[in-house]
């Protein structure tokens, strides 16, 4: 289960631009991997050195750099020097516990957020905190490790579908926040499959084990909430302010992406009902087990009474009980006390109480 509170003991008392990772490392080695394509060029390549992607600059081509592994600083700091990239950028971008924002500055725009994916091994919800640097012509992103949501989008720039390949760079952006965006409504499915399975669990046969799951739903839904929340801010405001990074024909992309959020928030919010009334079912549940328990013991213990007082009564074994002294009288106090104890059984069940 990921942390929700993340150590930031190492950055305490540092002058602000202070590069120094927040997070758990993730990879070894960072790995750098450049996409660069124009409407009839396609380029990609695995790069070992910061100086290759400067080459890229220059070009009119849109550059998409991709950098899995954000924990080495010196690799940071080459990056930002290369792009002209602020220092408060930069110690974000290391920051994976950063809120999701968006910053703008003279010449890029900075995007952090978090992305969600399903952990088919562990069945349970993985965090990536990733980073966006929007310019004129390339996008630069920041990942903790190798593995994201972005394949359809590197499909759709292979195979040249859409307009992504006569776009521009605000139009990749919009593409990337998008596939995370899309990639919430998969995991709130999980989620939502997983709480009525287990709301029907909880009426059938609740167990320890539950509250266990029922945690775990809450921790879950308290990231997606931290997470979206904010993010529609970062949306909207790509949306409405003015910017020469973002054209006019991406902002109604945009919009919708904005509208996508809304919906997540709003399955977020159900769902965190729905976990939030599952402990009630769970307690009631209990409660009604421990109920019919109850009900089948003091049941036992009702037809008995009768029956206790019957034998207490031959038990005391007076010299003057005439029945000590009769033939019949042992098999016929038998009878007897049956008769009672099936006759007080019957009426139980016409009272419906069995």
């Amino acid at each position: 289960m990921p942390k929700f509170f993340k150590k930031r003991g190492k950055s305490a008392g540092l002058t602000p631009g202070t590069l120094v990772h927040i997070g758990e490392r993730l990879m070894e080695k960072p790995k750098i991997s450049i996409i660069d394509y124009s409407p009839g060029k396609l380029e990609e390549k695995t790069v070992e050195s910061i100086e290759e992607c400067c080459a890229y600059q220059e070009k009119p081509t849109i550059t998409w750099i991709n950098i899995d592994g954000i924990h080495q600083a010196n690799i940071i700091e080459q990056i930002g020097h290369s792009f002209q990239i602020h220092p408060l950028t930069l110690e974000d971008i290391m920051n994976t516990s950063q809120r999701p924002k968006i910053d703008y500055f003279p010449s890029y725009i900075f995007i952090a957020l978090k992305m969600f994916y399903w952990d088919e091994a562990e069945q349970e919800i993985a965090i990536e905190h990733i980073s966006l640097i929007l310019t004129d012509h390339t996008v630069l992103s920041f990942q903790e490790r190798e593995g994201d949501v972005f394949n359809s989008v590197r499909e759709r720039i292979k195979n040249k579908t859409g307009k992504i390949r006569k776009s521009g760079a605000d139009y990749l952006v919009y593409t990337l926040l998008d596939s995370i965006v899309d990639q919430y409504f998969l995991i709130l499915e999980k989620l939502g499959d997983k709480t009525e399975l287990l709301e029907d669990a909880l009426i059938k046969q609740p167990s320890p084990e539950n509250l266990r799951v029922i945690q775990q739903g809450k921790r879950n839904l308290i990231f997606l909430r931290n997470a979206v929340w904010p993010l529609r801010e970062v949306i909207n405001k790509l949306e409405k302010d003015e910017s020469k990074l973002i054209q006019k024909n991406t902002k109604l992309f945009l919009r919708d992406v904005y509208d996508h959020t809304i919906q997540v928030i709003e399955t977020v919010e159900a769902l965190r009902d729905m976990v939030s009334g599952l402990m009630d079912i769970y307690l009631s549940s209990v409660s009604n087990k421990m109920n019919e328990v109850m009900k089948v013991l003091t049941i036992i213990a009702t037809i008995f009474i009768p029956l206790t007082f019957v034998a207490g009564i031959y038990g005391m074994n007076f010299h003057y009980m005439p029945e000590l002294s009769w033939k019949w009288a042992y098999p016929v106090t038998l009878l007897v006390m049956f008769l009672i104890g099936l006759g007080m059984y019957f009426f139980f069940r016409k009272k419906k109480w069995l």
